[in-house]
């Protein structure tokens, strides 16, 4: 039997997702839970999406081998930083990874002068000069097949480089508060956040919509901007069968 994992965790304080030596991960985390409520000496999970350090998840998807676990009896057992929302039976065969069709992801800023005690750790502050005209452009822009080699590290594993972006637009979902949203068949490393530490720099007068968009046709990791944060990312949802997470 195949079990599907629905999961949301705060990031802030989490090596990431993929198990690590030494490190506090969210997959140690459930794989530990699961085998304690399955009395296993181990429950490999699969994933949809790894998540960096410190990067946040509404909609993680996780599946694995096994019966589904009681949900009050997993998330006793989790840490209160990682809730899991659903355990459900899942088709023969289902692979969290394999399966998804699409990726979808909000990067979140906060665009007051002063920094947010409560918002700490979740939202990225940006007191500077913004513009929020060239946002829209270049989320518009990002929409289609494109190669976003200058928007992953260097040095990767990834060999192939296009993507195809299903939507992606900016949107103010609160007063001083912007959310970049977008959704993609997949995502390399770092991916979302360079996009969104170039987009500002054209929101903030240093680079324009055109070099942003020649950025598309595959140049170099060097000519695109900084990597933003971790703090201000969340994995929102995992879409299947061609269903999309966002609905544009």
């Amino acid at each position: 039997m195949r079990s599907r994992l629905v999961l949301e965790y705060d990031g802030s304080r989490f090596a990431g997702w993929a198990r690590q030596p030494g490190a506090r991960t969210v997959q140690a985390e459930v794989e530990r839970a699961l085998a304690v409520l399955l009395r296993s000496d181990a429950v490999p999970v699969t994933v949809a999406g790894r998540t960096d350090a410190g990067v946040h998840a509404w909609g993680q998807v996780a599946s694995y081998e096994g019966e589904p676990a009681a949900l009050a009896g997993l998330n006793a057992l989790l840490p209160p930083d990682a809730a899991v929302l659903s355990c459900v039976a899942a088709a023969p065969g289902f692979d969290a990874r394999r399966d998804a069709t699409s990726r979808a992801y909000c990067y979140r800023l906060l665009t007051r002068p002063a920094r947010s005690a409560l918002e700490r750790g979740r939202v990225l502050h940006w007191p500077h000069r913004l513009d929020v005209a060239p946002l829209h452009e270049c989320a518009a822009g990002l929409v289609g097949t494109h190669d976003f080699t200058a928007f992953t590290p260097t040095d990767t594993e990834h060999v192939r480089f296009e993507r195809d972006v299903y939507a992606a637009y900016w949107r103010c979902s609160a007063p001083d508060t912007l959310e970049f949203w977008i959704e993609a068949d997949a995502f390399m490393r770092n991916m979302n956040r360079v996009l969104v530490g170039t987009m500002l720099e054209v929101a903030g007068g240093r680079r324009s919509f055109a070099g942003f968009t020649a950025l598309l046709d595959g140049r170099p990791r060097h000519q695109a901007g900084p990597t933003a944060p971790a703090r201000g990312l969340y994995l929102a949802g995992v879409g299947y069968g061609g269903e999309r997470v966002l609905r544009v």
